[in-house]
C-alpha cells in the first residue's frame, strides 16, 4: 500500500477545502502532527481515523484509496463529477457534450 499517495489525496483534498492542517485536526480529534504523518505517508492511519478525515473532507473512501481498491464502487467518478458540478453552466455543458460524443 502507497501511504505517501493516500497522503498526498488527504492533502489535496483538505486544500481543495481550504483547510490548514490545524482545522482538519481539530475537526477529527487529533493533532496537527499526527495530521502531519500522515499526510506526509508516515504511517497509516487507523480506520476510524481514515473514515472520519474521509468523512470531514468530504470525499470517498475510494477517491482516498484509488491506487489500493481495485473494485471501487465510485471514487473517482464521484470527484469527476464534484469537479463539473463547480464549472458555470456553459462550460459544464460543453464537457457532458463533449463525453457524450465517444458514446
Amino acid at each position: 500500500m502507497d501511504l505517501g499517495a493516500i497522503g498526498s489525496r488527504i492533502r489535496t483534498a483538505r486544500e481543495r477545502k481550504h483547510m490548514t492542517q490545524g482545522e482538519l485536526a481539530e475537526i477529527v480529534d487529533l493533532s496537527t502532527n499526527h495530521i502531519s504523518v500522515i499526510e506526509r505517508g508516515v504511517k497509516p492511519p487507523k480506520l476510524d481515523t481514515f473514515v472520519n478525515i474521509a468523512n470531514a473532507l468530504e470525499v470517498s473512501a475510494d477517491t482516498l484509496l484509488q491506487d489500493v481498491v481495485k473494485h471501487s464502487a465510485e471514487g473517482v467518478s464521484n470527484e469527476f463529477v464534484a469537479e463539473i458540478m463547480k464549472l458555470p453552466e456553459k462550460e459544464r455543458s460543453r464537457i457532458i457534450n463533449a463525453v457524450h460524443a465517444f458514446f
